[in-house]
């Protein structure tokens, strides 16, 4: 479990844990908002296909107290950064912080690992919430775009 004690507007703890044989039918289900349908997939099962067929990325359940909220994932590239990606939260979920708190403490967990100097993460520019969210959190963008999307940076120092 990945835990920084970080808490939603709730009063939840929340926490990252591995998908498992307990939390993997909860976590594939996760759905956005019918409105963002047009930058999310539209149950976060794709993105557990993608951590199965492909050794690139790694899905975390997101957690607040015992409720399964949402899903991210994350990997390393081969420049040597940490990638944060697929985030999805549960539509009846948004709005009380969870994301903001997951991302919180997926960026602080990967700062602490080998090598890792900067986070990037990649959003549809047309996902002003998300763009928002990331830029309050710190991460500036590059000037560079990765399938459409905008590409933005965290410093690893920045994230402790």
């Amino acid at each position: 479990m990945i835990d920084h004690g970080l808490i939603d507007r709730t009063g939840r703890r929340v926490t990252l844990r591995p998908v498992d044989d307990a939390n993997w039918r909860a976590v594939a289900d996760i759905a956005p908002l019918d409105a963002q349908r047009a930058h999310a997939p539209a149950l976060a099962a794709r993105y557990l296909l993608l951590t199965l067929r492909e050794d690139t990325w790694h899905s975390l359940a997101v957690y607040g107290d015992e409720a399964v909220t949402g899903h991210v994932m994350w990997a390393r590239d081969e420049d040597g950064s940490y990638w944060i990606g697929g985030m999805l939260v549960d539509g009846p979920e948004q709005g009380r912080g969870v994301g903001r708190a997951a991302v919180r403490t997926l960026a602080a967990w990967l700062a602490e690992q080998d090598g890792c100097e900067v986070l990037r993460l990649s959003y549809d520019p047309v996902n002003t919430a998300a763009g928002h969210l990331y830029t309050s959190l710190g991460f500036r963008p590059t000037g560079e775009e990765e399938d459409g999307e905008v590409v933005v940076e965290l410093a690893a120092s920045a994230a402790r």
